[in-house]
């Protein structure tokens, strides 16, 4: 594990560090340059903001195939960070996903219920396929089943923080993965 700096007080301990981090998104990105090696359009990876954007960059700069990026906002957390069960379209895609090979990059898969509302979502305008990739992974929240072609870690039911994931905005831009202590 590489030297980090001191943790921030409200982060109980960090999961996974940045050479962790760098070697398995290096590995995800060997194997979509593999999976996709024979396309003959540009993949369409569609980054969920915001917590995906740092993995969705250290991804593509590892892309060897031809790409485009396109980003889309939705939201399924309340203002408090609270659950609210629904899931709401923020900002489209600017990319026309109609006959293209699609990759959703998400940061974490918790629910399921987010991954599952856009995978229907780019199905329903034509796709040629959709396939996922996503950053991290807690089986044991899953509610919703669905399909994830590439997963960087599995991590515990814990609150975590970095690499793109913040609490209430907080500790987005850390180069590691932290555990938060549990909120009071």
């Amino acid at each position: 594990m590489e030297n980090n700096p001191p943790l921030a007080k409200d982060l109980k301990k960090v999961l996974i560090d940045e050479e962790s981090i760098r070697n398995r998104v290096a590995q995800l990105a060997d194997e979509i340059n593999r999976d996709y090696k024979d396309i003959t359009e540009p993949l369409i990876l569609v980054g969920v903001l915001k917590g995906s954007f740092i993995f969705m960059a250290d991804l593509v700069r590892r892309l060897t195939i031809p790409h485009i990026v396109d980003f889309i906002a939705i939201s399924s957390y309340g203002q408090k960070g609270d659950k609210r069960g629904e899931v709401r379209l923020l900002m489209d895609t600017r990319e026309n996903l109609a006959g293209h090979d699609v990759l959703i990059v998400e940061d974490i898969l918790d629910s399921g219920s987010t991954l599952s509302y856009l995978i229907n979502s780019f199905h329903a305008r034509k796709t040629k396929s959709v396939s996922t990739a996503v950053f991290l992974d807690k089986p044991e929240r899953h509610v919703v089943d669905v399909p994830v072609q590439y997963v960087g870690f599995e991590i515990p039911d814990v609150w975590v923080v970095g690499y793109g994931l913040d609490y209430k905005e907080k500790h987005r831009t850390l180069p590691f993965i932290a555990e938060m202590y549990p909120e009071k």
